[in-house]
């Protein structure tokens, strides 16, 4: 990087900090969580499942979708905390506690820790019952090792941390869209991500930062595992649990749901992105995307999505851009 690129970099993360302190939002104080609707929270055609013409009753498009928005905010709870470990752990070892990005690590683990409570407010109107079925001894013994090599491997943490804002960014922002969405949760969802835009704008000043100074094996496990770990991020938003509270087959569902051309364009609208933002970041270059990535984007070497990629506006969803 040269001494250009590094004070443009310092420029904008000082803005981000300048703009984290114009307006600090307490959940408990800005929103009426106990005024969230006891029905349905979610449209019929944002649920995981459209596309695929169950014939549910009212009451099991209700429960599903409540069921649903509880998944994606335990989700949601559980990579802030491991963004929130991350940055902790840079900040403690940081060489200079001056930096500019100290700081905004410092804003950014406070931001997160405020939608966390939002979020589990919300889960907890929402009573959901369903059982994660991926909760399993297995799952948290692999968590337990994976994790610390996760926290402590910033440029591939980076790199999760784009995948972890803008999956839910898109997820939430064709929910606060929605007319039918329940109106706090739309409220909840367009404070979320005014703040994740921040988040968003600090992954992408420092993701390249961080992949030049990585280690090799580092840079191996961004080019060859991250792009596996985005898709399972991807597909575990909604578990298969959440089907069995309303009688669908768990695991069954959960494949066909994910498999439908609706859900693969929400997906790809959400996870190229982040294949952007690297290769703007100059860790990957036009011609030489990784098979992995250009699998999990549907893009040919260059970045380009392939032509007969499913697109949101075939199913009459707003873009993400838009």
């Amino acid at each position: 990087m040269t001494i250009t690129d590094s004070h443009a970099a310092d420029t904008k993360v000082l803005r981000l900090n300048a703009a984290s302190l114009r307006k600090i939002v307490e959940p408990e104080e800005a929103f009426n969580f106990a005024a969230i609707r006891s029905g349905q929270v979610l449209p019929d055609d944002l649920l995981s499942v459209a596309g695929l013409e169950l014939d549910l009753t009212a009451d099991q498009r209700a429960q599903l979708s409540r069921e649903e928005a509880a998944a994606m905010l335990s989700m949601g709870v559980a990579f802030e905390s491991i963004l929130d470990a991350g940055f902790s752990l840079q900040v403690a070892m940081a060489d200079d506690l001056t930096d500019p990005r100290v700081s905004y690590m410092l804003h950014e683990i406070g931001e997160e820790t405020r939608h966390s409570r939002a979020f589990i407010r919300i889960i907890e109107q929402l009573s959901p019952t369903a059982v994660n079925p991926m909760d399993t001894p297995l799952l948290k013994w692999l968590n337990r090792r994976f994790l610390p090599t996760l926290i402590m491997s910033p440029a591939l943490l980076a790199t999760m941390v784009l995948a972890g804002e803008e999956i839910p960014d898109l997820l939430q922002k064709l929910a606060a869209d929605h007319p039918d969405t329940d109106p706090v949760i739309a409220q909840v969802n367009r404070y979320h991500r005014m703040e994740e835009a921040r988040h968003l704008a600090f992954a992408r000043t420092t993701v390249g930062e961080l992949y030049r100074t990585a280690t090799r094996r580092e840079r191996l496990l961004i080019r060859h595992l991250a792009p596996l770990l985005i898709d399972g991020l991807f597909g575990t938003f909604v578990h298969p649990g959440v089907y069995a509270t309303v009688g669908l087959p768990t695991w069954a569902t959960w494949k066909a749901a994910n498999r439908t051309p609706q859900r693969r364009a929400v997906k790809l609208a959400a996870v190229r992105p982040v294949l952007e933002a690297l290769m703007a970041a100059g860790v990957f270059a036009p011609g030489r995307i990784p098979r992995r990535w250009r699998n999990l984007c549907q893009v040919d070497r260059r970045g380009r999505p392939l032509a007969d990629s499913p697109t949101l506006a075939t199913f009459g969803l707003a873009s993400s851009a838009a």
